[in-house]
C-alpha cells in the first residue's frame, strides 16, 4: 500500500511554481478591485438612467423601450440605502432583510450541501457502470427542464405526507429539496467529467500496481475532479439561493427572503425603495455563498491546477 500511495503522489496534482511577480498591485488586491469597480459603474449606470430617461420613460407609438424612472419604479440608490434605517413594525427594514436573508441563506446552505453530496454520488455511480451513465444521464439532464414554480407544489404535498423518525415534514424542507434539485445538475456533470478526466495510461499504471476500482477513485480520479468540480460549486451555489427564494415565494414559506420580496413588492406602490433593497439582499446572498465556496477552494488549491501541471511536475522528478 505504500508504493500505491507513493504512485498517487506522483499522478496527484502537484503545486505549480510561480515566478517572481513584477512590484505592483498584488494579485488577492487586484481580485478585489474587479468587483468594486463593477459595482460603481453599476451605481454609476444606474444614476445616470435616473438622470437621462424621462419619468414616463420613453415610447415609440405603444411600444415601451425604456422603462419609467419614478421614485416608484427606479428610485435613487441612496433611497436603497436610507430606507434601511426606517421602522418595519418592531424592527428596521434592514434588521427585517438581515433576519430574513439569514433563514434563507441557512436553507440554501442546507441545500448546496444536498445537492452537493447527491450530485457527486450520482457522478461516482455513472463512472462506475456505463450503463447507469447511458441511462441515467438523459433524464438528469431532462430534468433541468421542469420549471420550479410547477414542482414546488408537488414536493410540498409529498413532502405532507412524509414523517422521518416520527417528526412531520416541515415546510423549510420543501424549501431545500427544491433547492438542492438545482444544485445536484452542475455538481453531478462537473464531477463526472472530472471522474473521466484521468488519462487511459494513468489508469492502467495504477492497475498494474493490482489498485483496485476503489483504490484508483482515491488516488487517481477524486483528485484529478477538483479542478472540474470547484466551478460547478459556484454554479451550485447561486442556483441554491434562487432555488431557495423561488420556493419560498413558490410554497408561501415565511420568514425568509423571498417571502419579504412579495411584502415589499405590496408596499411599493409609492415607492420601490424597500423592494430594491430586498432583491439586493437576495443578490448579496449569492456572494455570501459563492465566497463560502471560495474557502473551499482555498482548502483545496493543490489539487486545484490546470490541465497537464502534475504530468509536467511529475516528468521534472
Amino acid at each position: 500500500m505504500t508504493a500505491l500511495s507513493d504512485l498517487s503522489e506522483t499522478l496527484a496534482p502537484e503545486p505549480v511554481a510561480v515566478l517572481p511577480r513584477r512590484r505592483g498591485v498584488r494579485p488577492g488586491v487586484r481580485g478585489l478591485l474587479y468587483p468594486i469597480a463593477a459595482f460603481g459603474l453599476l451605481i454609476a449606470v444606474w444614476e445616470l438612467i435616473k438622470y437621462l430617461v424621462p419619468a414616463n420613460g420613453v415610447s415609440i407609438g405603444e411600444q415601451r423601450i425604456l422603462p419609467r424612472t419614478t421614485d416608484g419604479a427606479l428610485p435613487h440608490v441612496w433611497a436603497v440605502v436610507t430606507v434601511l434605517g426606517e421602522k418595519d413594525g418592531k424592527s428596521t427594514v434592514g434588521g427585517t432583510l438581515l433576519r430574513t436573508a439569514g433563514f434563507t441563506l441557512e436553507l440554501a446552505l442546507l441545500a448546496l450541501v444536498l445537492g452537493t453530496v447527491v450530485g457527486i454520488a450520482l457522478a461516482v455511480l455513472m463512472q462506475r457502470f456505463g450503463w447507469v451513465e447511458r441511462g441515467l444521464l438523459p433524464y438528469v439532464i431532462v430534468s433541468q427542464t421542469v420549471p420550479l414554480i410547477a414542482l414546488a407544489p408537488l414536493v410540498a404535498g409529498w413532502g405532507g405526507k412524509i414523517h422521518i423518525a416520527g417528526q412531520p415534514w416541515k415546510p423549510w424542507m420543501s424549501i431545500v429539496v427544491i433547492a438542492a434539485y438545482l444544485v445536484f445538475f452542475p455538481v453531478a456533470i462537473g464531477m463526472l467529467r472530472g471522474l473521466q478526466s484521468p488519462s487511459k495510461a494513468a489508469v492502467e499504471l495504477l492497475h498494474s500496481c493490482a489498485a483496485g476500482w476503489w483504490a484508483t477513485l482515491l488516488h487517481l480520479r477524486l483528485p484529478a475532479a477538483v479542478p472540474h468540480l470547484l466551478p460547478a460549486l459556484r454554479l451550485g451555489a447561486a442556483a441554491a439561493v434562487i432555488g431557495a427564494v423561488v420556493a419560498e415565494i413558490s410554497t408561501g414559506t415565511a420568514g425568509g427572503i423571498g417571502r419579504q420580496i412579495i411584502v415589499f413588492s405590496q408596499q411599493s406602490t409609492g415607492n420601490a425603495a424597500r423592494l430594491y433593497a430586498a432583491v439586493i439582499a437576495a443578490a448579496l446572498l449569492g456572494v455570501v455563498l459563492t465566497g463560502i465556496v471560495s474557502l473551499i477552494e482555498l482548502a483545496l488549491r493543490r489539487y486545484n491546477r490546470p490541465a497537464g501541471t502534475g504530468e509536467s511536475s511529475g516528468g521534472s522528478r
